[in-house]
């Protein structure tokens, strides 16, 4: 195989699509945020990438068949506009396999006519939390004034160290070919996988592009990781004598 293969599945005609990225990261927010759109919208695969810097590993699904490591790009059909829906199991496992596939990731989507992305992620704070704010980047001003119009928040330095993989990458690279580019980052503790943190990036990107998904099974998956985490918490403090409502925190 090539260092990266591009495998063309169909070729729809999209209505001003927008490039949505969600793939593995801290608490899985974008990863959930994706995979949970695509669940709720009608959908279909349009290109898959393979690539030597992917795990060297294939998935095995439910009827016992096995699937190369890769990442899927899926259309998705909305009333006024389409997405084009980047996400996969893995992301590059070297620094120039993170450089080679974005730069492929967006060979794709400006093929599309893609003009703006957005990439879904999480910013980590180290602690548990009843209210999930959903912290951005973007590539320029105005991209900064609509999304804090619609609550997003600008912070200063944070996440601390920057923005790193494929979610960075789409807005530096993205920049240098003239491509409008955010991310938006829900808050999480970084401990677990967090659902309620990509509901809340989810809500903000809703409320961008005009379309609604029901969170029914985020809120599922959500409850079942609150017992987790209630569970962890209870561990922790019996070990550390803590008192149980002390607050866990992120290591990593």
């Amino acid at each position: 195989m090539d260092e990266l293969d591009i495998e063309a599945v169909a070729d729809p005609d999209l209505r001003d699509p927008v490039l949505v990225e969600g793939l593995p990261g801290v608490g899985h927010v974008g990863k959930l945020a994706a995979e949970h759109l695509l669940e709720e919208k009608d959908s279909e695969v349009v290109r898959r990438v393979y690539s030597e810097h992917f795990p060297p590993q294939v998935t095995v699904g439910e009827d016992g068949t096995t699937e190369l490591a890769c990442a899927e790009i899926h259309a998705v059909e909305l009333e006024d506009r389409d997405l084009l829906v980047l996400t996969g199991d893995n992301q590059a496992g070297d620094n120039a396999g993170h450089y080679r596939l974005t730069d492929a990731f967006l060979d794709v989507a400006e093929a599309f006519g893609v003009e703006t992305v957005y990439a879904l992620g999480g910013v980590p704070t180290g602690e548990l939390m009843d209210e999930y704010a959903v912290v951005g980047a973007a590539t320029d001003t105005d991209f900064v004034d609509e999304l804090e119009a619609v609550g997003v928040e600008f912070r200063e330095d944070e996440p601390a160290g920057g923005i790193v993989g494929t979610s960075g990458l789409l807005l530096g690279l993205g920049e240098r070919r003239g491509l409008r580019a955010t991310c938006l980052m829900g808050e999480t503790s970084g401990y677990l996988v967090d659902p309620k943190s990509a509901r809340a990036v989810l809500e903000v990107l809703e409320e961008i592009l005009g379309f609604e998904v029901g969170y029914e099974s985020l809120e599922e998956r959500a409850d079942e990781m609150e017992d987790v985490a209630n569970k962890i918490q209870e561990m922790e403090n019996q070990q550390s004598g803590m008192p149980s409502d002390e607050n866990l925190r992120y290591i990593g």
